[in-house]
């Protein structure tokens, strides 16, 4: 076998090991071993000279078996050319799979070589396939690099070169222009901070084309505040601007797709940091949309950066609007870091979100938007207090806070994603990670079909 030549991975179902066709001694090496087509397994497959004839890759029950399997594959091999044969499935989904399996964060240490995917199937849509791991690529990219390195200005900085490369407007608004321009709260909660707070706002696409709007949390890093976090609860607050990195990478593939939108993208970037001009408990801060907002926690600061930005979003009147946004520790218990809560105010398109999902490896599980929980954001002295009462249904009350602030939209999707994988999975890295840009492009690809 050549040098470089490009070895295959031979994609197995479990109990398919008769139907792959291996003969004599490849049979038997693979029944020495054990090998059954075990989710996750691979087993080398011996050739001449000693060298690796190609893998066999286990990919499990079909009942069991996440679309990004191939991740596990691409995680685990050494680095070298690959090509995938066998009963892998989805094409498209097979080489994404594999080729999430091999994204690493390498920005601060010596990169190293991964597993390669020379050859994609045949049926495989191979700029479907770059795009979905770019946009992914750059979400964990953000998420991953620490705030000393992300703040606001450098925050504003990327995604200046981002709205570049698209041929995308942008417009930023900053600091003390917050208030003269009426964004109130996002401007509160970023003050306190060495760099100023903002609001990007990037716009893509004919002026006639359907009115998409994108909406992404951007806490480049929370203390929570003056009611501030433990040191254990500041260990992963990198990733606060998570939202904002996952609306990007969603933005990144809208655009490279070409789909027929009007797209807008709002990102509201602060730091959510302590010194003696900080947003107070029991403050009440004014609001775009003329609410007025008891603070009753200041760790609960994003969903006040994101009712200014939804706000403004909703004034225009977008088909969709949709906000991404590391929102709540209740997400977190309620459904765990893999599943994210979803609410909508239309529960088809919610349907249609969580069907994208499924098919993509990329799960969310729709919740209600219970109106008799208003209740406990009630306020004395206020429209609406920004931390709901007692304790109880905590990413609820958070999306009911944030509709108070959607009237127009033709539907609103909320999503209180986690964007942090605690483990390596199936084409996850351990870190960073991107939730919901898979299951919300599908659907708008599905929606506005690309031109041709």
């Amino acid at each position: 076998m050549p040098e470089h030549a490009i070895i295959p991975i031979i994609c197995i179902e479990e109990g398919g090991l008769a139907a792959a066709g291996l003969q004599g001694e490849q049979a038997s090496w693979a029944a020495a071993n054990g090998f059954t087509g075990q989710r996750g397994r691979l087993l080398a497959m011996p050739g001449e000279g000693g060298r690796v004839a190609s893998y066999l890759f286990g990919l499990g029950a079909a009942k069991e078996r996440p679309a990004l399997v191939l991740g596990l594959a691409s995680a685990a091999l050494p680095a070298g050319s690959y090509r995938l044969e066998g009963a892998f499935g989805d094409p498209i989904l097979a080489a994404l799979g594999f080729r999430l399996g091999t994204y690493r964060f390498d920005r601060y240490r010596k990169a190293t070589a991964v597993a390669e995917l020379a050859e994609y199937p045949p049926e495989a849509d191979v700029a479907e396939v770059d795009r979905l791991f770019e946009a992914a690529a750059l979400a964990r990219d953000l998420i991953n690099t620490p705030s000393n390195d992300l703040g606001p200005d450098a925050f504003e900085a990327a995604i200046q070169q981002f709205a570049q490369a698209r041929d995308m407007q942008i417009e930023v608004t900053r600091g003390d222009e917050l208030l003269a321009a009426n964004f109130p709260m996002i401007h509160a909660v970023g003050r306190a901070s060495t760099e100023a707070p903002r609001l990007v706002d990037l716009r893509w696409g004919r002026e006639g084309d359907p009115k998409v709007t994108l909406v992404g949390k951007g806490v480049t890093f929370d203390t929570g505040g003056l009611d501030i976090k433990t040191s254990a609860g500041m260990l992963i607050m990198k990733k606060d601007m998570g939202g904002a990195a996952n609306v990007l990478g969603l933005a990144h593939a809208i655009v490279s797709a070409g789909l027929p939108v009007r797209l807008r993208v709002l990102l509201p970037i602060v730091e959510n940091a302590i010194s003696g001009n900080s947003f107070r408990p029991c403050d009440v801060l004014p609001s775009r949309k003329g609410l007025t907002v008891e603070i009753g926690n200041t760790d609960a600061e994003g969903r006040l950066i994101l009712a200014d930005a939804l706000a403004l979003a909703d004034e225009e009147s977008p088909e969709l609007l949709i906000d991404m946004a590391t929102l709540t520790g209740a997400a977190r218990v309620a459904l765990g870091p893999e599943l994210p809560p979803l609410y909508s105010t239309d529960d088809a398109l919610a349907r249609e979100l969580m069907a994208e999902g499924a098919l993509s490896d990329d799960p969310l599980w729709q919740m209600p938007l219970w109106s008799p929980y208003d209740a406990m954001m009630s306020s004395k002295i206020a429209d609406v207090n920004n931390a709901g009462s007692g304790g109880f249904a905590g990413s609820v009350t958070a999306a009911l806070f944030l509709r108070r602030f959607v009237a127009n939209a033709g539907a609103w999707v909320h999503l209180d994603i986690f964007g942090w994988a605690p483990e390596a999975r199936a084409g996850r890295s351990q870190g960073g990670t991107d939730q919901g840009i898979r299951a919300v492009y599908r659907m708008l690809k599905r929606r506005f079909p690309e031109r041709h």
